[in-house]
């Protein structure tokens, strides 16, 4: 596993101390081309990591139809609903290619934050630059987001 997660650019620098905390949190996924990983509404649990492979991250407005939105590479993050408080996923992703990707469940990541801060601190915010670099002038809405619903674990220990 440990190899894997140096594969993923969000964590690839961690230190070895690091990585033995995260890697019994997370789990690798594999899934066929043409496949949906999960559905706007499905209930939010896990935050993927993509490692190889190509996703395509789409939405449907209640009012209209299905459009898709971009097309995630490895290297890339999504699921994030899992990990900012959302009771569901905001959109849905779907497999164009073969892909592996190695996951954590969001209610995971929280307990990392509240159990070892440093580390915490560390992917929260790569997490924040990676999920803003798909919007612009973004990644300060999103650091808050991330901070208000995970961060507050993580500050919770620190006091």
């Amino acid at each position: 596993m440990l190899e894997r997660v140096r594969q993923i650019p969000l964590l690839h620098d961690l230190s070895n101390e690091q990585l033995k905390q995260l890697a019994p949190l997370l789990e690798v996924f594999t899934c066929p081309a043409d496949q949906a990983i999960f559905d706007q509404g499905e209930p939010a649990e896990y935050l993927y990591f993509l490692i190889t492979g190509i996703v395509v991250l789409h939405y449907k407005p209640y009012d209209g139809t299905r459009m898709v939105l971009t097309r995630l590479h490895a290297g890339d993050v999504f699921g994030w609903s899992s990990v900012v408080g959302g009771s569901v996923y905001a959109s849905g992703i779907c497999s164009e290619t073969k892909i592996e990707a190695v996951r954590i469940r969001g209610k995971d990541l929280q307990k990392l934050c509240r159990d070892h801060h440093d580390l915490g601190t560390v992917i929260l915010d790569r997490l924040a630059d990676a999920v803003s670099g798909r919007w612009q002038n973004s990644r300060k809405q999103v650091q808050t987001i991330l901070n208000r619903n995970l961060g507050e674990n993580c500050d919770s220990q620190s006091k």
